[in-house]
């Protein structure tokens, strides 16, 4: 018999395997999971098409015959695990075939792994089910501020001092304005982002965690209407900085990758809707020959800071501080921070 655990009731020392091909664990996993795919993605591709086109036999049979080409290696990969962890834990998008069988055959030879219960969908399910509850139970502190004003690295440094912080940009592999996908590589999926957000609220050691304050889209990415409505009602620290240092910071985050100078150009184009094509133009120009301050201060008081300061119009803020000196802004958050947690211990 096939031993099967639901994910919600994971603990100790265990490892979850993705069965899956390569191209599925790409797209969505669960976090922290390995990928040992049965087939990849082509065979998979073959399978698929058989299995609708001709026969569901024909393509059980071709998995067979993928899969035992590739057992000895499989066996190798999830001995070695079996070596470091009390559990080896396999899954594929449904704790079907894929999984069900792999797990049958090394039983048989005394592997001891188990089966993921509802597989991918079954943790799918178990995230859609909790996120809500989880979010519910937190206390968000969101930080806003113009671009460039530091927010993120204000976030890094306080999850260095011990503080709680959910990075939902980070999650998203994106910085949230039209350009902010510059020198990430690919874009993330719905669900691998809702995944890393569930984890994070899943292991928090506080109820209070510091997030920056977004639109309800990060690139590509849609946050949840329930966290949404949860920042809004949180408290609210209003993040400044001066122009120099603004542009600075702009600067050294979107320029830093081998080329960037290219993906900057060619993102330029996507600002279409709101700038001139003439004076897109010159900023691809400019970018060209290496003149980043005038396009960055450009962008930032003809562009993002109009848009930016109509949305911070309508928000009460309980504290400002200023990162011209991040150090001295690091304190000021945890003092203020430390004083309203025991003011609302005492109501």
């Amino acid at each position: 018999m096939i031993k099967s655990v639901e994910y919600k009731s994971l603990e100790g020392n265990y490892i979850l395997v993705d069965l899956r091909s390569p191209c599925e664990y790409s797209e969505y996993t669960i976090p922290g999971a390995v990928n040992v795919p049965i087939f990849d993605d082509e065979e998979r591709r073959i399978i698929g098409t058989v299995y609708t086109k001709e026969s569901i036999d024909k393509a059980k049979e071709l998995g067979v015959q993928y899969a035992s080409k590739r057992l000895p290696e499989l066996y190798s990969r999830l001995a070695a695990m079996k070596e470091r962890h009390d559990k080896v834990i396999l899954f594929c998008e449904r704790g079907g075939m894929r999984s069900s069988s792999l797990c049958g055959l090394l039983n048989t030879i005394g592997m001891g792994v188990v089966k993921l219960k509802g597989g991918y969908k079954g943790y799918r399910a178990a995230v859609n089910e909790e996120l809500p509850k989880l979010n519910a139970m937190v206390d968000y502190i969101v930080l806003h501020g113009l671009t460039g004003t530091g927010k993120t690295e204000l976030l890094s440094l306080l999850s260095a001092r011990g503080l709680e912080i959910l990075d939902l940009e980070k999650y998203a592999n994106h910085r949230g304005s039209l350009l902010g996908d510059v020198g990430l590589g690919e874009s993330i999926s719905q669900k691998q982002f809702e995944a890393l957000v569930y984890e994070k609220l899943r292991h928090r050691n506080s109820g209070d965690i510091f997030v920056e304050g977004e639109s309800s889209r990060i690139g590509n990415i849609i946050i949840p209407a329930f966290i949404m409505s949860r920042m809004k009602a949180g408290r609210h620290v209003l993040v400044e900085a001066g122009m120099d240092t603004r542009v600075r910071r702009i600067i050294k985050e979107y320029t830093t990758e081998a080329g960037s100078k290219t993906e900057i150009i060619k993102a330029m184009e996507k600002l279409g809707r709101y700038i001139s094509g003439q004076r897109i133009q010159r900023y691809k120009q400019l970018v060209a020959e290496e003149r980043y301050e005038e396009v960055v201060e450009e962008l930032i008081t003809k562009y993002y800071d109009p848009m930016y300061k109509n949305e911070l119009k309508h928000i009460g803020f309980d504290c400002t501080v200023n990162t011209d000196d991040m150090e001295e802004a690091v304190q000021q958050i945890m003092g203020w921070h430390r004083k309203t947690a025991v003011e609302l211990q005492r109501k």
